[in-house]
């Protein structure tokens, strides 16, 4: 396949992800900016804490779309595993610096889900039981996430799982990764495993 022919899926993918929905739900709702407060991010948990918990679903919701929507395209149309890989990356990089929001958005993990569902609901589940035990033995679901995103691509290979989703993983992967490493030193306090600690903390979560 020529590459001009996967072209338009890597635009697709970086335009679908660069939708703010949290920005746009919570300055519609609260005519607030969702990044002026919280983590300082255009996230789910941040949209909940500005706006309520079922605007963050909707938004939750939408930005997994962001990500299954191009990538289920890109699996339709394209034959090679690492476009539609490169494309779902896309859509990651384009929710974590989206060109209709001043490329300050959100931190991915949602948007690399959607890629997953659309190829792979089994990696998908493996990724999201990884990262939350990672968050569970870490106790910083920032530091979770960096070394989810570089483990996830060996993890899935373990289990034998060595289609298009595992060109996700790996592509997708260090999009996550070096995402969160703005949020290295985060000191959480709303963070649902810190709660007994809040007290004792200063800083937002994620």
């Amino acid at each position: 396949m020529a590459a001009l022919e996967f072209i338009p899926f890597l635009f697709l993918g970086y335009l679908c992800g660069s939708l703010p929905f949290a920005l746009w739900i919570t300055r519609f709702v609260k005519g607030v900016d969702v990044r002026d407060s919280g983590s300082g991010h255009a996230t789910t948990t941040n949209t909940i804490r500005q706006a309520g918990f079922g605007w963050g679903a909707l938004v939750l919701v939408l930005d997994i779309s962001k990500g299954f929507v191009p990538t289920f395209l890109a699996a339709k149309y394209l034959e090679v595993p690492w476009g539609i890989a490169l494309t779902a990356a896309l859509a990651v990089a384009g929710h974590c610096w989206p060109v209709f929001a001043q490329f300050r958005g959100g931190m991915g993990l949602a948007t690399l889900g959607g890629g997953f569902l659309a190829v792979s609901p089994l990696a998908f589940l493996i990724c999201l039981a990884l990262l939350i035990l990672f968050v569970l033995v870490i106790h910083h679901s920032a530091r979770a996430s960096v070394v989810t995103g570089i483990l996830a691509a060996p993890v899935l290979w373990i289990f034998n799982i060595r289609d298009v989703s595992l060109f996700i993983a790996i592509f997708g992967g260090l999009v996550i990764a070096f995402r969160f490493l703005i949020d290295w030193n985060r000191k959480y306090h709303e963070l649902w495993l810190d709660r007994k600690n809040a007290g004792k903390k200063t800083g937002t979560g994620e």
